[in-house]
């Protein structure tokens, strides 16, 4: 399982770096059952960094951080995670602490990640 929670990581990175211009340097993906759990860190660039020492620049960064990270998600079907799991992404949940620069995503897909991914792992190659 762990192989293809490091894939989901890198799927989620690229996808962040194509779609916002940066993505986490760090991310750890556990599933469970129809969930991806994601914990990022290094989220933000050195310009959101910098607007981050001001009140209403954390306020501003954590509304775009959020809401539109999932919209991102809900516009652009993530088809690579997707195929990866076996299952069709429904919502996204996201939460960020800027000044510690850390974030969480939960992926919900509509079926159990885990079973998909056991099955997978099973079949054999001839």
């Amino acid at each position: 399982m762990k192989k293809f929670e490091a894939e989901f990581s890198n799927l989620v990175r690229s996808f962040r770096k194509r779609h916002m211009g940066k993505g986490p340097s760090y991310v750890k993906t556990t599933f469970c059952n129809c969930w991806a759990i994601c914990e990022m860190k290094g989220n933000l660039s050195p310009v959101e960094k910098f607007i981050a020492t001001a009140d209403e620049g954390k306020q501003m960064l954590r509304a775009a951080r959020t809401e539109m990270v999932k919209e991102i998600y809900k516009n652009n079907r993530p088809a690579e995670m997707e195929a990866l799991v076996g299952a069709n992404f429904v919502e996204l949940f996201v939460d960020i602490d800027i000044e510690k620069d850390f974030g969480m995503s939960i992926f919900v897909f509509d079926d159990n990640i885990e079973q998909n991914l056991s099955a997978k792992n099973k079949v054999k190659l001839p």
